[in-house]
């Protein structure tokens, strides 16, 4: 793989992880509008807040490369999205089905961020960008186990 193309692929994978944190505030602001439990409400905020930082730092990197930020959502975030909207017209919008759905959404941004850090092709040559991407993988790490702690409370309730 030559210079232009590792940057390129730098910069794709880092406008997926744009999407995913664009589908992260989507999919927070969905669970935002279907609870007017406060604290749940406090929470998704400061979810939707992170994701918010974690997209200025992405974008402000991907300047650095000299790439184009992306300002999308994926594809699987707007079904996921789509499903949300389908479950809340038709079904109960209970607390342990809304804390299930975020936590699924958090399954897939870690898995996003894990897959971007070990993938060899792009050797990340500048630990500033690996630093980053560990910072927010550790905070995505405790947003999802407080979601699923929140869940499996509503379970054992």
């Amino acid at each position: 793989m030559g210079v232009l193309q590792h940057v390129q692929h730098q910069i794709s994978s880092l406008n997926d992880l744009i999407k995913i944190n664009n589908d992260r505030i989507a999919g927070y602001e969905k669970a935002n509008e279907s609870t007017n439990e406060i604290g749940l409400n406090l929470l998704f905020k400061e979810y939707i807040d992170q994701s918010k930082a974690n997209v200025s730092d992405l974008k402000e990197y991907i300047h650095v490369l000299g790439g184009d930020p992306t300002d999308g959502t994926s594809l699987s975030g707007k079904l996921n999205n789509t499903w949300i909207d389908v479950k809340a017209a038709f079904g109960s919008k209970d607390r342990h089905g809304i804390l299930a759905d975020c936590e699924r959404a958090e399954d897939v941004a870690k898995k996003a961020y894990r897959a971007a850090l070990d993938d060899k092709e792009l050797i990340w040559e500048d630990q500033q960008v690996v630093f980053i991407l560990k910072k927010h993988l550790e905070s995505l790490i405790v947003a999802h186990d407080t979601i699923k702690a929140l869940r499996d409370a509503e379970v054992n309730a």
